[in-house]
């Protein structure tokens, strides 16, 4: 039999639904074995102690992505997916986002060009619709699906993003008719533009009030009108970063009526509140995103949420700006909140302040982290089983973690180009030391060893998760509506 060409031996090998002490052979690009006592590889990776994972898939990440105000955010592809794979993530879903006005085709083939000049992950795109007129739905989307960018975006708030109702439903009924999945920024975009201009208007500017301008009720109320359309056309759809309690108890609801409803969280969510954007001066800036940080409770709903199933994935939503008038203070020192663009950077520090929390301190297993952070994405987006699992035939995408090494989070280390941590100070308690992708080191002895272009797009159907459940409402079954054939 042909010899492994790379053996990692003695650790503890880790899936979504087990965990066990096995060696792992490697031919090629993918894995060829999982067991005990393998025949000696051509290399040897000594795993004892460890943990062995399958690589992290962060399946919402705003990479060298233009934003509608024409602010370029601070990554590179380069920069960005350098950031992924130190933090153990070797597969990343990025975005090409269409603004009002533009062809979806020419954005597509646009991002395309950033990625293949600086990945060193592996990455696919969820194509952002901002202007779903008829001929970019009906000319421009079925292709790119088939082309195999199986996923839309739209936005429900945000003056220049948001679609309104029957928009969504247009881009509802083109995802269903080309087997796509949608994935949605869900908030009620009038009740924050009202309280935004409400408390600017009363000098209310600082940062912290950007949590207060984002009203709760503005959450469940946007999943409750998006899982209403989404039902009357059939339509399977993600509800990216789940913030409050109130929107779990929404989701849970259309789960239990047996809806296609799938839905996420982020590390900011489970691990931050309002209160980190109470800070002197603009420095509070940096903890704002949107949706943004809620409350304690809400933490523990997010994580119950997860527990029972809501919740399907842990992302990161990085969205990285400067601290400087390239990014956060673009209008000046003097900003109020609403001047202040939203997001924060994530993808590296996403798995390891995870992984704490739920394998270090004990929350949850090791079993439950690889779901949410690898497999179940993987599996939602069709990158499954070449991605996201450790199995003979998928890609050897491997993290070794190392449980006993601690880590403290700097501005001065880390490796996207935000130049700054939201988690600096908090020390955690297991990293991955050694990253692989398709079966070559991307990154040991804290070293990158990949060059810039070496990760590969990966074309993907959406699968099984965006398969329309087959059920007509009443407006849509001919035996109901007096035989109108509307599909």
């Amino acid at each position: 039999m042909q010899p492994f060409d790379l053996v990692i031996r003695g650790g503890t090998v880790a899936t979504a639904t087990d965990s066990f002490k096995a060696d792992v052979g490697i031919r090629g690009s993918t894995i060829a074995a999982i067991g005990d006592g393998l025949d000696k590889g051509k290399r040897e990776i000594d795993a004892r102690g460890n943990l062995v994972l399958p690589g992290g898939v962060d399946s919402h990440s705003h990479i060298e992505q233009l934003s509608a105000s024409g602010l370029m955010n601070a990554d590179t592809f380069e920069s960005a997916t350098t950031a992924a794979a130190f933090g153990g993530t070797t597969t990343v879903i990025s975005f090409a986002a269409q603004h009002v006005g533009m062809s979806l085709k020419t954005v597509v083939d646009e991002y395309h060009q950033y990625a293949e000049r600086g990945a060193v992950v592996d990455y696919a795109f969820h194509m952002i619709l901002a202007d779903p007129r008829e001929e970019v739905l009906d000319k421009e989307v079925p292709p790119l699906v088939k082309a195999g960018h199986a996923s839309l975006k739209v936005f429900m708030t945000y003056d220049r993003l948001k679609v309104d109702d029957e928009q969504l439903l247009n881009v509802l009924q083109a995802a269903r008719d080309n087997r796509a999945m949608v994935c949605v920024h869900a908030e009620n975009h009038g009740m924050i533009s009202w309280m935004g201009k409400r408390l600017v208007k009363k000098g209310y500017e600082a940062p912290k009030f950007h949590a207060i301008s984002h009203p709760r009720v503005c959450e469940p109320e946007a999943f409750t009108r998006l899982i209403a359309c989404a039902a009357l056309v059939d339509q399977p759809i993600m509800i990216f970063h789940v913030s409050t309690q109130e929107g779990t108890q929404v989701i849970r609801k259309a789960r239990g009526e047996g809806l296609k409803i799938f839905a996420e969280t982020c590390p900011q969510y489970l691990f931050m509140t309002k209160r980190d954007l109470d800070k002197p001066g603009l420095e509070g800036a940096k903890w704002m995103f949107s949706p943004p940080a809620r409350d304690f409770h809400d933490q523990e709903a997010l994580w119950q949420a997860l527990a029972l199933g809501d919740l399907q994935v842990i992302s990161s939503d990085h969205a990285p700006y400067a601290y400087d008038k390239s990014g956060k203070l673009v209008a000046g020192k003097k900003s109020t909140f609403k001047q202040i663009p939203n997001g924060m950077p994530g993808l590296e520090a996403r798995l390891p302040v995870v992984f704490d929390e739920m394998v270090s301190n004990g929350r949850f297993d090791v079993t439950k982290f690889v779901a949410w952070t690898a497999t179940n994405p993987a599996k939602i987006y069709g990158l499954y089983p070449k991605k996201g699992t450790l199995a003979i035939g998928s890609d050897a995408d491997i993290a070794i973690w190392d449980p006993k090494k601690s880590v403290t989070f700097s501005d001065k280390t880390v490796k996207d180009r935000a130049g700054y941590t939201p988690w600096k100070g908090r020390t955690v308690k297991g990293w991955p030391t050694i990253v692989l992708l398709r079966g070559e080191v991307l990154v040991a002895d804290d070293k990158l060893k990949a060059k810039p272009g070496s990760g590969q797009f990966l074309a993907r159907k959406a699968g099984a998760a965006a398969e329309p459940l087959g059920r007509a409402t009443v407006e849509f079954d001919p035996k109901q509506n007096f035989g109108a054939r509307l599909r």
